[in-house]
């Protein structure tokens, strides 16, 4: 068996957030699809509201890659695993094209994907460029697809953004402005996939508009080594996690939810916000999500409170990040100042903020070993416990998250990616 596969592969950045690197990736996962392609997704960095959009896009899961996070071995395996079955691979960026350590930049040279920039035209024309010459040139050692223009206003404008490109750097077309294309955010970034009822009708839009100025041709196949095997080892087998699932909680790692399957965990999926009791589960996962949207009604479900207090009266496990956490606190008070209590089983209380108050990766030493991840959130906690444990952010960031620990309940900002570390993640919910 080869131990290499080819795949045509670009990866999406721009330079900087807010250039539109989600539409235009989601509008090529879609063009390609109609096209009949399969079409594998990807997120560099941390992210959990991206791949809800580009899964609708692509048609398939989408996870992350990333050099720290998600580690380089992982992040091959992924991309060797989606060439098999592929028939285009697209990457999208995190942030600006050479912003952070590791960068997008990082992981587009440690796999030879080329990089597709994006570039916000608006009130734009030969410095367009001045732009794309800059971020093809500044790492020379940079594999360099073209360019793309977003939020172009007309032909003629396409033309002029065209026309100012230099040393051949390849026009990979423009995606107009027009309304119903674009797609709408709050204070964590996209909205959720599930609550745009018109969201196929975007991504089709999205696709047809692009393909009106570009020929959908396939990149140049990359070749991705084979990864070394996995040990088999199931730590978890006939355990029965209770994962929270709804409009308040849906920030999963799909590679975390692989994970647990993998060491041998029976995943029951449960919505705090919906039912009245639990499934019968040996522990709980309760992920991040959107609860400062929803407290009030969490709040009006008293009976999925009851459960929940009941299964840490009985010492079962229970891990709660972000989101997650907010609803085990007392209360949890809206960027409106309305309050609503909440499970009580964290002293303290939590109050959403008009602006980010923390965001970035973090490595966490856990009595279990040290899980990785990232925190991102806009809410501030008050409370009288006393960590066990500090997150450490490896680019100096915001964060350094408190882990609390009540019993089996573990308790933090930080979303965990339990691939990172599969023992500690098993410990974590083993009961």
């Amino acid at each position: 068996m080869s131990d290499s596969r080819q795949c045509p592969a670009v990866l999406i950045a721009a330079p900087a957030s807010g250039q539109g690197k989600t539409t235009v990736t989601a509008a090529l996962a879609r063009l390609h699809r109609n096209l009949g392609r399969k079409v594998r997704v990807f997120k560099c960095g941390p992210d959990f509201l991206d791949p809800m959009i580009l899964e609708r896009a692509s048609g398939a899961p989408v996870y992350q890659l990333d050099l720290w996070m998600i580690g380089a071995e992982e992040s091959r395996r992924l991309l060797w695993e989606a060439a098999g079955e592929a028939d285009l691979i697209l990457i999208e960026g995190v942030m600006g094209l050479f912003d952070g350590t590791p960068s997008s930049a990082d992981l587009a040279r440690h796999f030879g994907v080329p990089v597709l920039a994006v570039i916000d035209g608006t009130a734009m024309a030969q410095t367009f460029g001045a732009l794309a010459l800059g971020l093809a040139r500044y790492q020379p050692d940079l594999p360099f697809a073209g360019v793309l223009a977003n939020r172009v206003g007309s032909l003629r404008h396409a033309q002029l953004l065209e026309g100012s490109l230099t040393e051949g750097l390849r026009w990979y077309g423009g995606l107009s402005r027009e309304r119903g294309i674009e797609l709408p955010s709050r204070h964590l970034g996209l909205v959720q996939a599930s609550e745009l009822n018109d969201l196929d009708a975007r991504l089709d839009a999205a696709a047809e508009a692009l393909g009106a100025s570009c020929d959908a041709a396939l990149p140049p196949p990359v070749g991705f080594a084979r990864p070394e095997p996995l040990g088999v080892t199931t730590p978890l087998a006939g355990v029965r996690i209770g994962v929270a699932h709804d409009e308040a909680f849906a920030f999963t790692y799909g590679a975390n939810l692989d994970l647990l399957r993998s060491l041998g965990a029976q995943l029951e999926f449960f919505s705090p916000l919906h039912d009245r009791k639990l499934p019968d589960v040996d522990s709980l996962y309760l992920p991040g999500g959107y609860p400062e949207l929803h407290h009030q009604a969490l709040a009006a479900n008293t009976p999925m409170l009851e459960a929940i207090r009941g299964h840490h009266a009985e010492g079962k496990p229970l891990l709660a990040e972000c989101g997650g956490m907010l609803y085990l606190l007392d209360a949890l008070t809206d960027v409106a100042g309305v309050r609503a209590p909440l499970a009580g089983l964290l002293p303290g209380e939590a109050t959403m903020q008009k602006r980010l108050a923390a965001l970035a990766l973090q490595a966490v030493e856990l009595p279990e070993g040290t899980l990785r991840g990232h925190t991102y959130h806009h809410s501030l906690t008050s409370t009288e416990l006393q960590p066990i444990a500090r997150g450490l952010s490896p680019n100096g960031g915001r964060g350094n998250e408190a882990v609390y620990r009540l019993g089996r309940l573990t308790a933090s900002y930080v979303h965990f990616y339990f691939p990172s570390n599969p023992d500690a993640a098993a410990a974590l919910l083993r009961p």
